[in-house]
């Protein structure tokens, strides 16, 4: 039999205290022309490559819709430069170990800090660089917010189209976001995610034979490291709660976390989350107004290293550590060809501070679940919500006939559940869980 039931967790306590920038650190900004056309001015990418901070600037859509963007140099006293102009959507970065690369946007830049246009994608949008899967010495993957995925030569350059993802899933309306490389494919993300419901969106896997659709959800950011087991993590988001993936040995897993704002629920509203390292072998996880610590490696199969950190408003389209320093970079002030007619010039801010800095944002707090309006079977269990890092919590239930439902727990965060309480409900119900209580997940 099933059951139509829809169920949401809160959790979370009022925000801290505003957040400053460290005393004497200067307030770094980067523009684009004031017109014609207004459009973006968002910093895609960050990069510390060749003594000095790397960062590409990005508009809305191809050009002619914004001009003055490009890579920009920040050198060791946090001088900003724009070196070169590329007025186009990139937000790719990525560094080639064995040709000592890093391209980032349409440049690969050597360890001299020389850097070469890849002229053949200068019009695209590029939004990932990846290891590839049969040579990964001398060539890379190139996706771009269209759904074309490139080969890349990465010694002359040159680029050859291999497959277009919107054929492969009938794509219409392609948002392509984040991408990786690990454990012998490749995934990549799509947001094009307009309205409830809407099937334009993914997250899609290569094995280098075929392609799979792993989900038809909206996703952002796909990122492994080469070691410690290459566990590759993905973030999504449904109507439900944010989407939180992990490849373990072969085998994808999935979770689901609370979103911290409504403020990113479409494709647009959600540029550009990421998963970055930016303390050694410690992961960062930006997603729906939520930072969150991650534990890259697996242990005994399982995730249990991911503990919120703090909530926020801010566009974040990359961050990175830079002489010690935690870089966010930023898109503040965006006209979108005057669809807000009160922005003025595209402009965006760089971020200056401390890791730390982060617990001091808006305290973490939230809501979600695994279930809404889901047609839910008898005897089988939800994906784990995350419970651990929120104040208060509570449980709100609602089903179209009778039902009893049991609440399980993992306090030990390996997937060793115990039963918390089994309710029974007719129409609506709540649980306030009691003040203190916690477990890593928890799942019905």
């Amino acid at each position: 039999m099933t059951r139509r039931t829809a169920c949401a967790f809160l959790a979370g306590l009022s925000a801290a205290r505003p957040q400053s920038f460290l005393p004497g650190l200067p307030n770094l900004g980067v523009k684009a022309d004031t017109g014609p056309a207004r459009s973006e001015s968002g910093v895609g990418a960050l990069l510390p490559w060749a003594d000095v901070l790397w960062a590409v600037t990005y508009n809305s859509h191809k050009a002619p819709t914004g001009a003055g963007l490009g890579l920009h140099v920040i050198d060791e006293r946090l001088n900003i430069r724009l070196v070169h102009r590329s007025d186009g959507t990139h937000a790719n970065r990525y560094v080639h170990t064995q040709s000592q690369q890093a391209i980032i946007g349409p440049y690969a830049i050597d360890l001299r800090g020389n850097f070469r246009v890849i002229e053949s994608l200068l019009d695209h949008r590029l939004t990932a660089t990846m290891d590839h899967l049969s040579d990964p010495a001398n060539r890379v993957y190139m996706l771009t917010m269209e759904g074309l995925l490139f080969e890349m030569d990465v010694s002359s350059l040159k680029t050859y189209l291999l497959f277009d993802l919107n054929k492969e899933f009938g794509i219409k309306r392609p948002h392509f976001k984040g991408g990786c490389t690990a454990q012998g494919r490749v995934v990549v993300a799509n947001n094009g995610f307009y309205q409830y419901g809407e099937t334009q969106a993914g997250l899609f896997e290569y094995d280098g034979k075929q392609w799979r659709a792993l989900s038809r959800k909206p996703h952002m950011d796909c990122a492994a490291r080469r070691n410690l087991g290459q566990v590759m993590f993905c973030t999504g988001w449904d109507e439900a709660s944010v989407l939180f993936w992990a490849l373990v040995n072969g085998r994808w897993q999935r979770y689901r976390l609370p979103k911290a704002s409504h403020t990113f629920d479409h494709a647009w509203q959600t540029e550009w989350t990421r998963i970055r390292e930016v303390e050694t072998e410690r992961f960062l996880v930006d997603m729906h107004g939520m930072f969150y610590e991650l534990q890259p490696i697996a242990f005994e199969d399982a995730i249990w290293g991911l503990k919120p950190v703090c909530q926020h408003l801010r566009i974040i389209p990359d961050y990175c550590s830079f002489r010690g320093l935690f870089v966010m970079a930023g898109n503040q002030n965006t006209p979108n060809a005057d669809n807000n007619p009160l922005g003025g010039q595209p402009q965006a801010g760089l971020w200056f501070g401390k890791t730390d800095d982060l617990w001091s944002f808006g305290k973490p707090q939230g809501w979600g679940g695994p279930w809404r309006n889901s047609e839910v079977r008898a005897g089988e269990a939800s994906e784990p919500f995350l419970f651990t890092g929120f104040g208060n919590k509570v449980l709100h239930l609602k089903t179209d006939r009778t039902a009893e439902i049991r609440i399980e727990v993992d306090f030990l965060g390996n997937g060793s559940w115990e039963t918390y309480e089994t309710m029974k409900v007719n129409g609506y119900r709540y649980h306030v869980f009691p003040a203190g209580f916690s477990a890593h997940w928890v799942r019905l």
